[in-house]
């Protein structure tokens, strides 16, 4: 863990079994333990019996718990009409128990049952695209009953699912804001999924995004679709002076971030950065566009230190020493326009920003917490391979 902001702004990366420095499991059960009054919750996946435990603790403590989580994570579908009559016990097992061992997700709904029967508050979203959040809002509630916040009101976000492959075997990123400005904004949220609006369908959480102050670092958030993040990322890059960073799971050639990377590589900008290896290999991949335009690419190795790797699961750019872009959305369209997403952008460039921008500004401490993270993207590009596309086929006779 690294704190910036006189401690208001804590930076996580790992796992540990991949050399990162942090054991992100053991960060977020800690921060559920943390909860004094309430946890409002919004997170693709939970399997992680560790955090789940956590939050079967707190509810026992006599913690208000809301959860919201991705349905498809917690169903199996029916075997085809063929199988159900050749075997009925497989239809009725189904019904009965929700044992089917299908798709693989047993601890999931293992875990989904014992909140229920604890009386936790959990519900599954309506998104027919992607329920894609990953925050835990600690401490905080906007619905009138709430005390003022202390100093245990918190949010915790980034690119971490709560997930035994996320916290050991996927490379992530943790970020905790001791803010209650910024926890408002998550509230927000939150209380718009409550109300059953998820997605593109009827979203209401249009005010302009504002820029908040921490101690001299501005943190602006956004939230797909309502805020269109794409765009912000790209006003951002337009920032770039000298060089730009990333590490990004899936990364297609449908956003307009790709373009605006190769408008910065024409403007002699240095761009570097790591893609997942299976997704980046996809034929949809912004990768050969990436390459072919000069811009060095990098997929990790399963060997050294990631001889365990199974995915980069960053979603993570740094702009020159001065500003970082993380959160769960991918760059790619559906994430811009469909899921449901959270950005946060970190830091600026500029000294003299007046208040209502985020001003003003402490430059150097925008530059630790870029330099932090531009740190991790360097290690796992040292242990990558560069990218390179696969060569033509020789023609035939």
């Amino acid at each position: 863990m690294t704190d910036f902001a006189d401690g208001k702004i804590l930076a996580f990366v790992g796992p540990q079994e991949l050399g990162a420095p942090d054991n992100l499991e053991t960060v977020i059960v800690d921060f559920i333990r943390g909860a004094k009054e309430s946890l409002d919750i919004a997170v693709q996946e939970l399997d992680s019996e560790a955090i789940a435990q956590a939050i079967l603790d707190k509810s026992w403590e006599g913690i208000s718990v809301r959860m919201f989580l991705e349905q498809d994570y917690l169903f199996s579908p029916l075997p085809p009409k063929k199988e159900r009559a050749t075997d009925p016990e497989i239809y009725r097992s189904l019904q009965v128990t929700g044992t089917s061992t299908s798709n693989g997700l047993n601890v999931n709904r293992d875990i989904l049952a014992k909140l229920l029967r604890n009386g936790v508050d959990v519900k599954a979203d309506y998104n027919p695209e992607i329920f894609h959040q990953k925050f835990i809002i600690r401490d905080f509630r906007t619905d009138g009953r709430r005390r003022k916040p202390g100093a245990t009101a918190a949010i915790l976000t980034g690119s971490a699912n709560f997930t035994e492959t996320d916290t050991h075997r996927n490379l992530n990123n943790v970020i905790i804001f001791y803010n209650n400005e910024i926890c408002a904004e998550y509230e927000v949220e939150f209380d718009e999924i409550r109300s059953g609006t998820f997605g593109e369908l009827n979203s209401r959480h249009r005010a302009k995004p504002r820029t908040i102050n921490i101690n001299g670092v501005p943190v602006r958030i956004l939230f797909a679709p309502d805020h269109a993040p794409e765009l912000e990322i790209v006003k951002q890059m337009l920032k770039c002076e000298k060089r730009l960073d990333f590490a990004i799971f899936t990364f297609s050639g449908s956003s307009g971030i790709d373009d605006a990377m190769i408008m910065l590589r024409e403007a002699n900008r240095k761009l570097q950065g790591a893609l997942d290896p299976t997704q980046g290999k996809q034929y949809w991949a912004a990768t050969d566009w990436l390459h072919g335009k000069g811009i060095k690419v990098y997929l990790p190795k399963k060997e050294g230190d990631f001889k365990t790797f199974r995915k980069l699961h960053h979603k993570l750019m740094v702009i020159d020493e001065a500003i970082v872009i993380a959160g769960s959305m991918n760059y790619t369209a559906p994430a811009n326009e469909y899921n449901d997403e959270n950005i946060f952008v970190i830091g600026s460039p500029y000294a003299d920003l007046p208040k209502s921008d985020g001003g003003p500004v402490d430059v150097a401490e925008c530059a630790k917490i870029a330099n932090f993270f531009r740190a991790e993207i360097d290690r796992i590009i040292a242990n990558s391979a560069l990218y390179a596309p696969k060569p033509p086929p020789a023609p035939e006779g």
